[in-house]
């Protein structure tokens, strides 16, 4: 936790210096105490770095795809000459993604996300998947991830302005 704390810290100074007066002195110390409350339940002291990068990159200002590409970099291992995600990766990314609606008490059961392990991998046959079909899967909305673009879109609503006048 050290270690991501420091992290943390750095990024939030750097945030801080790019935005000068929109981000909260207090951003890392929040960050890192929903971090904690996602990860580390049962107080150990122990907060997986992977855990905590995927939910930074959830929870970033960043479009999705390159989300989505974050992800696949983070969880995928090198085989050979292509980099692949398993299904086992891909079990411990989406279990880790499913802590942040978790945590405001919407989090989805274990048979769901088997249920989009099963979707993402249909039609496969080998034990791994390249980055293109990971996309292509995350792109068609996952019912275990669809917060994700959900928040995404109310984010980016957040930034649009019109000139229309209501009475």
């Amino acid at each position: 936790m050290q270690q991501i704390s420091r992290m943390l810290m750095k990024l939030f100074q750097r945030a801080r210096l790019e935005k000068l007066g929109q981000v909260d002195p207090r951003a890392a110390e929040f960050t890192m105490s929903l971090l904690i409350a996602m990860y580390d339940r049962s107080g150990t002291g122990y907060v997986k770095t992977r855990s905590a990068a995927a939910a930074l990159i959830s929870l970033s200002g960043d479009t999705l795809l390159a989300k989505y590409r974050a992800f696949f970099q983070f969880y995928a291992v090198p085989d050979g000459k292509a980099t692949l995600i398993t299904r086992s990766a891909l079990r411990s990314l989406l279990t880790d993604l499913n802590q942040i609606p978790a945590i405001v008490g919407e989090s989805c059961t274990l048979s769901c996300v088997e249920t989009a392990i099963h979707d993402c991998f249909h039609g496969v046959l080998n034990a791994a998947i390249v980055e293109e079909k990971f996309l292509s899967w995350l792109r068609s909305e996952p019912a275990v991830l669809l917060w994700l673009p959900t928040c995404y879109r109310l984010s980016a609503t957040e930034m649009v302005s019109h000139q229309a006048r209501c009475r």
